[in-house]
């Protein structure tokens, strides 16, 4: 049975892509008229095929890997399908400006908050901020709109941050950074160095 499964895969793959000998061609064609859940699966054949072969004109892909995918269209459609639609379709994705405070008059700085499967990836970048080191450190939070704060990570020089939260940023909109100590005190230290608003809108 599941040999007969593969070869009935193989075929409808190879209908497809028109690569089905012609004395199989009506045999198969007949089979898949008789049964809708084969029409529809070839069906996603031909769309994972179309999309494939869109993708290879539109992507500067090695010659190489091109004819491959040509030739191993039957397994590689699908596979090669689902990346280029991951990889090519518009992330969500944020922007944050992050003014100074009082504490820090000359900092300032810009996030980028984007939408991944693993949470929202923030890439931070800041300056005037002085590093610190020896239990001394940054942190960075998210915040809603009735004061709940996320922490998203800590640093301890604002160049190429990367951070990570589990929260929507329309929903806690408000990002900033303090100054913190490893005392064991988990809360906010209340010393913000920077402090902006998540733009998700336009």
């Amino acid at each position: 049975m599941k040999r007969r499964g593969e070869d009935e895969t193989a075929e409808l793959a190879a209908l497809a892509d028109g690569s089905l000998p012609p004395e199989r061609r009506a045999a198969v064609e007949a089979h898949v008229a008789a049964s809708p859940e084969l029409a529809e699966r070839l069906a996603e054949q031909k769309r994972a095929l179309a999309y494939t072969r869109q993708a290879a004109s539109e992507v500067d892909a090695p010659a190489g890997l091109r004819r491959r995918v040509e030739v191993q269209q039957p397994v590689v459609a699908v596979a090669i399908g689902i990346v280029v639609s991951r990889s090519g379709t518009s992330a969500e994705r944020f922007h944050a400006a992050l003014g100074p405070t009082a504490l820090a008059p000359q900092a300032g700085g810009n996030a980028t908050l984007t939408k991944t499967t693993s949470g929202w990836r923030i890439e931070l970048n800041a300056t005037g901020l002085p590093r610190l080191d020896n239990g001394r450190f940054y942190e960075a939070w998210l915040k809603n709109a009735a004061g709940v704060l996320v922490p998203i990570g800590t640093f301890n020089e604002g160049s190429n941050v990367t951070l990570w939260a589990g929260v929507k940023p329309t929903e806690f909109s408000t990002i900033s950074v303090t100054r913190e100590r490893a005392d064991g005190d988990q809360t906010s230290s209340g010393e913000k160095v920077l402090v902006g608003k998540v733009e998700t809108s336009g």
